[in-house]
Order: structure tokens, then C-alpha cells, then sequence
């Protein structure tokens, strides 16, 4: 028995001091220290230098100026004198019936029905004579007079191969008073026509513009009323905003009587790029001006009206056309006037003009405003031009007053 405890006590002993050398050869780990989450914060992006580039603003219309504008309204010119006689009358009335420049041509001028009999060449003076009885007069009686009248009547022709006039239809009506127990005399004589009416508007695609201008051309026109006779300055330009530089050119241009370019009657001023034919159809002085400014062209048109059309309203469309500063003057992108038997360039480049003799029209057309086309025979960026109709109008051309 004492044997029994005395293995069981040593047993024991052995395995506390296994579990002990195990204990120490059994390798400590220790649980990971966790540290708390750093809050995240975002930071906004700085640079050294503020940024001083943004969009550019949209162009605005510059301010219209206050103009000192007065429309001069023509008097009344004395170009007709009448000699009543026993017998007959003679009417002599000025080649330049209007007191405008313009002559007239003696074919468009009758008395009644009845033509000149002769003409004062140094003078400029066409010589009418009818018995008093004659070239469709009327006799009127009083209680003291004996009234014989007589119509002056002035039919104008168009000019040329054109469908315009430049002078406006007139009737004057010539009175010879006689006495009944006296001899001849004559009073004052007084034309009769009516005048026209109407408004300006003026429509701008895009870039391209076409303005009525004062007489210097400092300042836009406040008015659209002219009269025969009357010179019509009007100004081109295409705004070039953040463009490359741009010429403009005025390519084609037709008057018509409504703002429908395809409109009849029509005429054509400026045709074959540039040419502007007025001054060789129908010897009017209307040309271009010499250019100031690339993106600006002027030009100047004598007023007209439509033969036989009574609205006196006319409407101008133009085809502009805006290529580089750097593609040239060439025949293509010219502004050539007829001037005293020549063509003259605006910028002076006179022999791209050789060509406007073919006549070869080039009608403005109903097109995309803006549109942009590129030649071809160009190989750089600045071959791309820019092209836009415009239609200024109405314009309101009146009779002068005779």
C-alpha cells in the first residue's frame, strides 16, 4: 500500500514539471495594438497663381450714336417758261427738268401729244410751239378770261438695257389767260405728281452687315427717304469678332421691288464678283470707294425706281462675301466701278477688273446665313471664306418737286 502512494506522488511530480518545460518552450503572442481610425478630411486643390482666363463674353452691338441728321427736302426747280402769243404758245423747258444733274431725254417729252420742234444745244433748253388749238389743249371761259391749257407730260424710258429710271414721271400744266377785251399774258406754272411713302428695315446675318450711311459716312443714316437724283451711300462690313482678320467684298447685288430676291421686275448693279455695272448700263456716277478698313466696304448708288411702278419702295440684296486679309485681290475677291471709261479697283489692284467686261452674272441667291466655303486651289487654313445675303430695305426713293 505504502508502494502505491508512494508512485502516485512521484507521478505527479513528473507530470507538473512536463507541463512546465512545455509551458516554456510554447511561444507568447501577443494580440496587435489597433489603433484608432484617422478621420478623413479633404483638401482643396490650390495653385500658386489665381487663374485669370474665363469665357469670353459674348459681343454686343456698339451704342448708336445720336446723328445729326436733317433730310433736306428738295424745292421746287424753274425749268419751265411759257410765252402765250396771239395765235400759239411756246413752251421752252431745261434738258435738266428736275434741277437735279440728270438730263432728260428730249423723246420722253411732249407737250400733249405733240413733240419738240426744236432744241437750244448751248443752252440745254428743249422748244415746244402749238396753236392754241393744238396738241390736245382745253379751252375754259370766265367772266373775264379766256383760259387755254396744255399738258407737259414727261413719260421717262428705261435706261439702257435696264429696268431702272432715274427720273419720275411728271405732268405740268401750262395755262395761257387772255383777256376778253385785252391782250396775252401767262401765269406761274405748277407741276402735279404724288409722292411715295414707306419704312427701313434692316436685316444683318450673322457677321455681315449692309448700312445706309450719311454723306461722310461717319454715321449711320437715320432716315430712308431719298429723292431722284439723291446719292445712296451704303456700307458693307463683316465683324470679325475672334475670327482671323476678314475682307469683305460685295460678290453680287439686285434691287427689287419686294424683299423676295426672285422678285419681278430686278435689277442687277453688281455682278461677276465684284463688278459693280451701274455706271456702264446706265452712265450713272455710282462706284465703290477706296477701302479704309479690310472688314468695311463702301459704295455709293444714284436713286432709282422701278419704271412704272407707282410704291416708289425699293429693296437691295446683297451676296457679301468675307475671305482672309491673306488670300488677295484677285478676280474672284474684287471691287471694281466703271469710272470715265476704265475699271478701277478699290484697293487699287485695277487688272483683276479686266474680266467685268464679259458680264457675267452672278445673282445674289437664297443661302444659309454665314455659310462657309473653302477654295479648293488653297492648301492653307486661310483659304476658308465666309459668305451671308443681306437685304437692306425698304428703301423709299420720292419725286422731286418741280
Amino acid at each position: 500500500m505504502k508502494c502505491s502512494a508512494v508512485c502516485l506522488v512521484a507521478l505527479s511530480l513528473l507530470g507538473s514539471v512536463c507541463d512546465a518545460q512545455w509551458l516554456q518552450q510554447k511561444p507568447v503572442t501577443q494580440e496587435p495594438i489597433k489603433n484608432p481610425p484617422k478621420e478623413h478630411q479633404q483638401a482643396k486643390q490650390t495653385f500658386e497663381k489665381p487663374l485669370t482666363w474665363k469665357y469670353p463674353a459674348d459681343p454686343q452691338p456698339d451704342p448708336k450714336p445720336d446723328v445729326p441728321f436733317v433730310l433736306n427736302f428738295p424745292v421746287a426747280a424753274a425749268t419751265v417758261a411759257v410765252e402765250c402769243r396771239e395765235r400759239d404758245a411756246i413752251v421752252e423747258v431745261k434738258k435738266d427738268l428736275f434741277g437735279i444733274g440728270q438730263l432728260i431725254n428730249p423723246a420722253d417729252l411732249t407737250l400733249g401729244s405733240c413733240p419738240a420742234v426744236g432744241e437750244d444745244q448751248a443752252a440745254q433748253v428743249l422748244i415746244f410751239q402749238s396753236d392754241l388749238s393744238d396738241c390736245g389743249s382745253s379751252l375754259a371761259l370766265t367772266e373775264d378770261s379766256l383760259i387755254y391749257t396744255f399738258t407737259l407730260n414727261y413719260i421717262p424710258q428705261s435706261l439702257a438695257d435696264s429696268p431702272v429710271v432715274r427720273t419720275s414721271r411728271a405732268a405740268v400744266i401750262v395755262d395761257c389767260h387772255y383777256q376778253r377785251k385785252q391782250d396775252v399774258s401767262s401765269l406761274p406754272l405748277h407741276p402735279l405728281w404724288v409722292p411715295f411713302s414707306a419704312v427701313k428695315v434692316s436685316e444683318e446675318f450673322l457677321h455681315f452687315t449692309l448700312r445706309l450711311m450719311t454723306a461722310d459716312f461717319n454715321f449711320e443714316r437715320p432716315s430712308n427717304v431719298y429723292f431722284l437724283g439723291d446719292t445712296v451711300n451704303i456700307e458693307a462690313t463683316v465683324e470679325q469678332f475672334f475670327h482671323t482678320p476678314l475682307r469683305v467684298f460685295v460678290n453680287s447685288c439686285v434691287a427689287t421691288l419686294s424683299p423676295d430676291v426672285t422678285s419681278f421686275p430686278r435689277y442687277v448693279f453688281i455682278e461677276n464678283n465684284g463688278c459693280l455695272v451701274d455706271a456702264r448700263i446706265t452712265d450713272s456716277s455710282s462706284r465703290f470707294l477706296e477701302r479704309t478698313a479690310e472688314n468695311k466696304l463702301q459704295f455709293q448708288l444714284e436713286a432709282f425706281r422701278f419704271q412704272n411702278a407707282e410704291s416708289g419702295i425699293v429693296y437691295i440684296t446683297c451676296m457679301l462675301k468675307g475671305p482672309s486679309v491673306a488670300s488677295g485681290i484677285n478676280s474672284e475677291q474684287r471691287a471694281c466701278s466703271y469710272i470715265n471709261g476704265m475699271w478701277r479697283e478699290a484697293n487699287g489692284v485695277n487688272e483683276v477688273c479686266e474680266s467685268c467686261e464679259t458680264m457675267t452674272a452672278a445673282e445674289p441667291r437664297p443661302s444659309t446665313p454665314g455659310r462657309k466655303i473653302r477654295d479648293a486651289s488653297q492648301k492653307s487654313s486661310e483659304s476658308y471664306i465666309w459668305e451671308g445675303q443681306v437685304t437692306l430695305g425698304p428703301i423709299h426713293i420720292k419725286e422731286r418737286a418741280q
